[in-house]
């Protein structure tokens, strides 16, 4: 929770989310020298802890940066001039991965392009078929601008089958750590996630994945790249004692770590359970007030946000605002849906009791609001 000044508040937002005590005092400790033997436990242990949440035997690698720079650092990463990529647009971030790549000069194929509707597989095969340079397919797992949950598991054997040698890349900003994701299994090539959401710690840390076709991307590619160097991190963190090429995030770090111990001992599965219970209890809530989802034909949706539409003649900043005064602090619909949605996340440490009490304040906002209007 934070303070508004006069009463804790809520933070039901899709990141930064709410911060365990536990997580805030290890970020309290005093300074530690990030070339100790100290801070490179804290380090193997957070990289360690998220193997299994990542679902792959591969190295994690920290990232100094926010989600986007990681999703950022993947183009550099794996691409040279000329090269082609196919980029799943039904959403917010889809398409601000599209502008990354094209910032380096790659070129972009647009696809599943519907942000009322999941990636579209057989559009994915048709994008293959008609573009037979495109080395990549970028993708997200949850999208927290519609509420989705695409299907990467589907997609990523759908690549692999039509082209074996593309890469598959995932944005899990919004999802890993809330919601079961199988790295190795599935076949993705790379994927990342931030400290500020489902790892419910301080922003400005990534975590990335890659397989070994990302790696022999990697080594192909030609773009340059210094601080985004992957291939220099993988050399540190795999040193005897883990380290980083510079300086990190020392406390963040701190955070993460214990944040990963927090989610070991509740269990993942019982972690992934909560978070659909949660998203449930959302969803449902708002049919109950009368409201519709956001993107009500989605194939399948996120458990770590809910994206709902205001009802008509309500704003939805009116409804934001009566909900904060009583002390809920939801997000603000994104991209098209600025001015017609808000947006309830559920992701890290939040419960359902959280969840409950959210209902409880947009019920009471909506009733004041109908009231007045």
């Amino acid at each position: 929770m934070i303070s508004n000044g006069a009463a804790p508040l809520l933070l039901m937002t899709p990141g930064p989310t709410r911060v365990p005590d536990r997580v805030l005092r290890a970020g309290a400790r005093p300074m530690i020298h990030h070339r100790t033997r100290e801070f490179s436990a804290e380090l193997a242990t957070a990289v360690e802890l998220l193997n299994p949440v990542f679902g792959t035997s591969e190295p994690i690698l920290p990232v100094h940066t926010t989600g986007r720079g990681a999703l950022e650092a993947a183009i550099c990463n794996f691409f040279s001039p000329g090269d082609e990529i196919a980029v799943c647009c039904n959403g917010k971030f889809g398409e601000m991965w599209a502008g990354f790549a094209e910032s380096y000069g790659i070129t972009v194929h647009r696809i599943c392009t519907d942000w009322t509707r999941q990636v579209d597989v057989m559009e994915v095969a048709r994008a293959l078929e008609a573009h037979p340079r495109v080395s990549a397919v970028a993708l997200t797992y949850s999208d927290t601008s519609t509420g989705v949950s695409n299907d990467v598991a589907t997609v990523s054997r759908t690549v692999h089958m039509i082209r074996p040698g593309a890469l598959v890349l995932v944005d899990g900003v919004s999802s890993i750590g809330g919601m079961p994701f199988s790295f190795d299994s599935w076949g993705v090539d790379f994927a990342a996630t931030a400290s500020q959401k489902c790892l419910m710690s301080s922003p400005g840390l990534s975590f990335a994945a890659l397989s070994e076709r990302a790696w022999a991307a990697a080594a192909r590619a030609k773009l340059p790249r210094n601080y985004w160097d992957f291939t220099a991190i993988r050399a540190e963190i795999l040193k005897e004692c883990p380290e980083t090429p510079g300086t990190p995030p020392v406390h963040i770090v701190l955070q993460v770590a214990e944040a990963l111990r927090l989610m070991h001992e509740e269990g993942l599965e019982r972690v992934y359970q909560r978070h659909a219970q949660m998203a449930a209890r959302a969803r449902r809530g708002a049919s109950e007030l009368g409201l519709s989802l956001q993107c009500p034909e989605l194939g399948a949706y996120s458990t770590t946000l809910t994206a709902i539409a205001a009802p008509a003649g309500v704003s939805p900043k009116d409804l934001r605002n009566g909900m904060r005064v009583r002390g809920v602090l939801t997000a603000g619909g994104l991209g098209k849906y600025k001015d017609s949605s808000f947006r309830i996340g559920h992701m890290g440490d939040i419960r359902l009791a959280d969840v409950e009490r959210t209902l409880t304040a947009l019920a009471e906002t909506l009733a004041e609001l109908r009231v007045t209007r």
